[in-house]
C-alpha cells in the first residue's frame, strides 16, 4: 500500500487494529499456555504479510530450547535446527540477556549464524525475524522468541518489525497471565513432550554415527532427509530407529 494513500493506510491501520483488539479479547479467555500461544501465531502469521511460517521458541531454567506451538512442523524443524548448532534469531531471542529483536534479510549469506543459515536456505527460507518474549524475565521463569519465517530475502518492512513486536507484547502478557494456572501443566506436558523428543533424536542420532561413522551434524542430516523424503514427523522416525535399529 502506496504511502501516498492515506486512506488505504488507514485502512490497512484500522483492520490492524481490529486483529489485535479481537487478539487481546481472545487472550483474556484462554486457561492454558498453550491455547494463548496458538492464538498467538496464528494472528501473527495472519498480519504480517511475508510471514510463511511462524512458532514460539521457549527456553526452560535449564537452558534448554523447544518449539512448543507453530503454524507447521517445518517451523518446528527449523528451530531445531538452531538449538542444534547454537545459533539463529530464535535462539539469541530467546535467551535471557539477548536483544529485543534479532533478524536476518539473507540466511544464506548471513555470516552470523553460516550453519543455521545454509540448512534454512536449503529448505527454501531465506528471511528470519524473532523478537523476544519475556525480555525481563528472571529465573526460573521462562524467556522466549516468537519467530516468523520468510521464503523471500529481504522480506519484512518496517512496519512488520514494529508488528512484530507488538504481537510478542501479546505473547509475553499472556505468558505471564496464564503462568500461575498453568506452570505444572507446562513442565509436566510440553516440557516433558520437548525433552522426550530431544532424547529420541539424541539417541537416534547416536546409533547412526555409531553404525555409520556420522558426526552429529552428519547424522542429524540424514534424519531430516529421511523424514522429509517419506513425510514422516522427526520424532516418529527417531523412535522407529531406536525400536528397531537395522530400518534406517
Amino acid at each position: 500500500m502506496s504511502q501516498d494513500d492515506p486512506l488505504g493506510s488507514e485502512v490497512v491501520l484500522a483492520d490492524l487494529a481490529a486483529r489485535f483488539a479481537s487478539l487481546t479479547r481472545a487472550l483474556l479467555g484462554v486457561t492454558s499456555v498453550a491455547e494463548a500461544l496458538e492464538r498467538v501465531v496464528l494472528a501473527a502469521r495472519e498480519s504480517v504479510p511475508p510471514a510463511n511460517l511462524v512458532s514460539v521458541t521457549l527456553r526452560s531454567p535449564d537452558g534448554a530450547f523447544h518449539t512448543p506451538v507453530e503454524t507447521d512442523p517445518l517451523a518446528t524443524e527449523l528451530d531445531q535446527l538452531q538449538y542444534e548448532f547454537g545459533e539463529g534469531a530464535c535462539v539469541e531471542a530467546a535467551r535471557p540477556d539477548g536483544p529485543a529483536m534479532a533478524l536476518s534479510t539473507e540466511l544464506a549469506a548471513d555470516p552470523r549464524w553460516p550453519r543455521f543459515g545454509t540448512g534454512a536456505a536449503e529448505r527454501g527460507f531465506h528471511s528470519l525475524l524473532s523478537t523476544a518474549l519475556l525480555p525481563d524475565v528472571q529465573a526460573p521463569r521462562l524467556s522466549g522468541a516468537l519467530n516468523v519465517y520468510s521464503r523471500r530475502p529481504e522480506a519484512f518492512t518496517p512496519r512488520d518489525r514494529d508488528v512484530l513486536l507488538l504481537f510478542g507484547t501479546h505473547a509475553s502478557l499472556a505468558l505471564a497471565r496464564t503462568e500461575a494456572v498453568t506452570r505444572s501443566e507446562l513442565e509436566a506436558e510440553q516440557l516433558r513432550q520437548a525433552v522426550n523428543s530431544r532424547d529420541v533424536i539424541g539417541q537416534a542420532k547416536g546409533i547412526l554415527m555409531a553404525k555409520r561413522r556420522l558426526s552429529a551434524a552428519e547424522a542429524f542430516d540424514v534424519l531430516r532427509r529421511t523424514s522429509q523424503d517419506n513425510n514422516i514427523k522427526l520424532r516418529d522416525l527417531a523412535e522407529t530407529l531406536t525400536k528397531n535399529p537395522d530400518s534406517l
